[in-house]
C-alpha cells in the first residue's frame, strides 16, 4: 500500500521501543495518508483505510475486546514497516494511551510505557488513572496474543 515508510523524521512519527514507526496526531491535522488509521472515538474519519473505536474522550474503549484486537492488528502491520496511525480529536489522551498500549505490546512495562509516551509524543498522554490501570490490562495479556 504504502510507498515510502515512515521514519523518525516523519512528522508525528515515533520510534517504538523495538524500532517499528507509528504516527500518533489529532484527527484535525492532516499529515497525509497512513496505511492504517485507528480513530478513537468521533470525528471525521481520513480518506484512506482505518478502523473506527468507540472511545469515549478521557475514558476507556467502549469495547475492549474491540480495542484490543484493533490495537494488535495495528501492532503488527507496523512491525511489518507498514504505515500505521493513532488519532483522536485532541491527539493526547486517547491516542497517548493507545500509543502506550502499542509500547506494552512491544514489551514495555506499563508504567514505562507510559513515561515513554510522555516524552516521545505529549507530556500529558494518558490523562486519566483509568488510562493508565487499562495499560496493565493490556500488558496481562497472553504473549501470544500480544507479539503478533
Amino acid at each position: 500500500m504504502s510507498a515510502v515508510p515512515w521514519t523518525s523524521a516523519s512528522p508525528g512519527v515515533l520510534a517504538l521501543p523495538g524500532g517499528a514507526f507509528v504516527r500518533g496526531r489529532p484527527l484535525r491535522n492532516d499529515l497525509g495518508p497512513a496505511d492504517l488509521t485507528l480513530v478513537l472515538g468521533r470525528g471525521a474519519p481520513p480518506a484512506w483505510t482505518y478502523r473506527r473505536l468507540r472511545w469515549p474522550d478521557f475514558g476507556l474503549p467502549l469495547d475492549r475486546d474491540d480495542a484490543l484486537d484493533a490495537l494488535a492488528e495495528a501492532y503488527a502491520l507496523a512491525r511489518r514497516g507498514r504505515r500505521v496511525e493513532v488519532a483522536c480529536w485532541g491527539g493526547v489522551g486517547r491516542t497517548g494511551t493507545a500509543l502506550a498500549a502499542l509500547a506494552v505490546l512491544d514489551g514495555l512495562a506499563p508504567d514505562d510505557a507510559v513515561a515513554w509516551v510522555r516524552c516521545a509524543h505529549h507530556p500529558r498522554a494518558v490523562e486519566t488513572p483509568w488510562q493508565r490501570r487499562w495499560l496493565r490490562h493490556v500488558a496481562a495479556l497472553p504473549t501470544s496474543t500480544r507479539r503478533c
